[in-house]
């Protein structure tokens, strides 16, 4: 009986080394699977130099007009913090499924806070969810057209970026 005993437990200790040892091979040959895709769109550091400089007459003409008596120019550049945009992400697609959405995108607006006390106020960055309406026509997939959906009426949007620093400061990559 003894032995018996001794035969089912190590049947069972087998039984688990056995599962973590495949689970390990699993997780590994997937990481192996997944490849790094380079998004489209993206910029060398000398284009995004480019795009900075031709930027700066058009900051000029809103920092002399608008922050003239200012302490302060005005915003260059937005900063968000990477967890909240992943987290602002998550939180969109389940909005947007809440609200018969399926989100494809996120649109990016340029806003200005109002003046206040008579100070124009400084620019900032926000993001809305873009996406395509929920509907049933009877087929398996849902196929958007052109550059992305619309943005989703009723959704929240992401602000409250930091500045850059400092903030009239451009791009230095």
């Amino acid at each position: 009986m003894k032995n018996f005993v001794l035969l089912i437990l190590g049947i069972i200790l087998g039984a688990i080394a056995m599962y973590f040892y495949i689970s390990g091979l699993k997780s590994h040959q997937v990481a192996e699977t997944l490849q790094l895709v380079k998004p489209n769109g993206l910029i060398s550091p000398s284009e995004a130099k480019t795009l900075n400089n031709a930027y700066d007459l058009r900051h000029r003409i809103i920092s002399d007009s608008l922050f003239s008596t200012a302490k302060t120019t005005d915003n260059r550049s937005v900063w968000f913090d990477l967890e909240e945009v992943q987290s602002y992400i998550k939180y969109s697609e389940n909005q947007a499924g809440e609200l018969g959405y399926s989100m494809n995108g996120l649109r990016l607006y340029f806003g200005a806070y109002p003046e206040v006390k008579g100070q124009a106020g400084l620019t900032t960055l926000f993001f809305v969810p873009t996406g395509v309406k929920n509907t049933s026509k009877g087929a398996i997939l849902s196929f958007s057209q052109g550059g992305g959906g619309t943005d989703i009426p009723g959704s929240d949007g992401l602000n409250k970026g930091s500045k850059g620093i400092p903030p009239g400061s451009g791009y230095g990559g």
